[in-house]
């Protein structure tokens, strides 16, 4: 059974930072590209960003280009998301998604996570 599971999630001033991390079992993690997604109340689910299953291909939601950043480590079957500069309009709840492509996870993921929440004040 496939298990994706979120952390680091919390509250934070505008401004700070925090580090998401998403530790997968139940698959063969360096075979599937992965990704994150957020959802804040009241609005639809949308694509934050996604990585490779070989390190390389990093796209982003243009809305966080320059302040997130994705990572994966294939030997903890872990991916991660630093978020930076973070704002009020990030709060939301995160995802983690994964599926067999890049593009697939980006659109169309085959597993997710229950979600961490993340509060941005201002």
């Amino acid at each position: 059974q496939v298990q994706l599971v979120e952390s680091g999630g919390g509250l934070v001033q505008a401004g700070g930072s925090l580090r998401l991390s998403c530790a997968a079992s139940g698959l063969t993690f360096s075979n599937y590209a992965m990704g994150w997604f957020r959802q804040a109340p009241g609005k639809e689910r949308e694509f934050v960003a996604a990585i490779s299953r070989l390190v390389g291909i990093t796209p982003y939601n243009d809305s966080v280009k320059g302040r997130f950043t994705i990572s994966r480590d294939n030997a903890k079957n872990t991916v991660y998301l630093q978020m930076n500069s973070l704002k009020p309009e990030d709060t939301a709840v995160y995802y983690c998604a994964s599926a067999a492509t890049t593009a697939a996870v980006s659109t169309t993921p085959r597993y997710w996570g229950q979600g961490t929440q993340v509060t941005v004040s201002s």
